[in-house]
């Protein structure tokens, strides 16, 4: 077994992974059994808040077991929520630890694979971990290295998860080419405008080879709220009425439930007894109690993993049926493809616009653009293909490893930084 030096962790919203670097070779290790992507998910068990990871965690919670199921961890960290923790089955647990726990099992897999210690890691970083806040976005940063050097790294790197990608690709790139790197993950979207050659690829210092970065804090589990809220919700009562003044029922019950990191709070007696008040005058009493079935079942991520799966469902068909018998025995619900599309049109066009802001201020057109390079899940979505491929009509397209490349050009990275 070689004995790997360096390594590059991609911490995603949605999904993470973990790459080795030595001096011939940069490769994915497993990190979750045989499987080189892990969901980026925890699952506390009540009786003893015992954790699990990954598929693991899914399965725990899908199979109805008590306790508590974490997802979106990433977008905690710069936030006020990362300082004040949560209550995990009773126990306060602050969010440090809760990432710490996540992180140090996939860096204990990796070790026990390979054979010896990491101790030199560059670590994945969206462009903006927080929109328009440059001191939450360092604080992010700084949280994050804080956690990677109470796990035992002893140096600790950040790059850019779109120009992570871009080092991945490199070594397939023939001549120099401009591209444009597309990164849609679960929590951000990130672009970076760099030139691609073999002989870049030797370089230290890229800082002359970037012409820009931008990002924008949307990604696929905004995808996933805005088709729940769309399709999923409505079952649930969301914009029914109630009362003799025809009023619409509150409606954060529904913005939470359709965001995986909010859905946990919803999760208490007042909530629970505010919801059975209001059934007393709701207008759709049998779609409302679904909603209290829910909030009383804990059920809420699994309706967001039903989301999920219509999601993917609906980028390789027109119609997706979801079932959701955990809520209601006899409750499907049909879902067209352009229903998804016109939930998601507005912060697809957003992400295009980030995209546009980018080529902008790396002082070029959309022409100039010879390589475009897709990485993350959320570029499978016909509607992101479709307007991508209008913007860059004439370009190259490079769409292999969506879910690995990031964490492999952090292993590159690694390399070159600390050799």
């Amino acid at each position: 077994m070689i004995s790997p030096v360096f390594c590059g962790i991609d911490f995603g919203t949605s999904n993470s992974s973990l790459a080795i670097a030595n001096p011939d070779d940069v490769f994915l290790i497993p990190v979750e059994n045989e499987h080189k992507t892990i969901p980026s998910a925890m699952f506390f068990a009540r009786k003893d808040n015992a954790a699990s990871f990954g598929r693991a965690a899914m399965e725990q919670f899908l199979s109805r077991n008590p306790g508590r199921l974490m997802r979106s961890l990433k977008r905690v960290l710069g936030t006020p929520a990362m300082r004040q923790g949560t209550m995990v089955n009773g126990e306060l647990m602050k969010f440090d630890q809760i990432v710490a726990a996540f992180l140090d099992q996939m860096k204990r897999k990796a070790e026990a694979d390979c054979g010896t210690e990491l101790k030199h890691v560059v670590m994945g970083r969206p462009v903006h971990f927080i929109d328009n806040d440059p001191a939450a976005d360092q604080r992010a940063e700084n949280e994050l290295k804080a956690i990677a050097t109470s796990l035992g790294f002893e140096h600790v790197g950040f790059q850019f998860e779109p120009i992570a990608a871009a080092f991945a690709h490199e070594a397939r790139v023939t001549g120099e080419k401009l591209a444009m790197v597309v990164d849609l993950g679960g929590g951000t979207s990130d672009f970076t405008v760099i030139r691609l050659s073999k002989d870049n690829a030797s370089k230290h210092d890229r800082s002359s080879d970037i012409l820009a970065n931008t990002g924008v804090r949307l990604g696929g589990n905004d995808f996933d709220k805005d088709l729940s809220l769309a399709r999923m919700m409505p079952e649930l009562g969301f914009r029914t009425t109630y009362g003799a003044k025809n009023l619409e029922v509150p409606s954060y019950h529904y913005f939470d439930l359709s965001e995986w990191s909010k859905v946990n709070f919803l999760y208490t007696n007042r909530t629970i007894f505010q919801a059975k008040q209001l059934l007393r005058e709701t207008h759709a009493p049998e779609k409302y109690g679904r909603l209290i079935n829910v909030l009383e079942q804990e059920s809420g991520h699994a309706v967001l993993a039903e989301t999920e799966n219509i999601k993917i469902g609906l980028t390789q068909s027109d119609a997706y049926v979801a079932s959701l018998p955990f809520i209601d025995e006899n409750l499907e619900i049909n879902v067209e493809r352009k229903v998804f599309n016109d939930a998601i049109g507005a912060k697809a066009q957003r992400i295009v616009d980030a995209a546009r802001q980018c080529l902008e201020t790396a002082g070029i057109s959309a022409g100039a653009i010879g390589l475009v390079i897709m990485t993350g899940g959320s570029t499978e979505i016909p509607l992101i293909q479709e307007r991508f491929r209008e913007l860059f009509p004439a370009a190259e397209w490079s769409e292999e490893n969506k879910l690995s490349s990031v964490g492999l050009g952090l292993a590159y990275d690694a390399r070159s930084r600390f050799a």
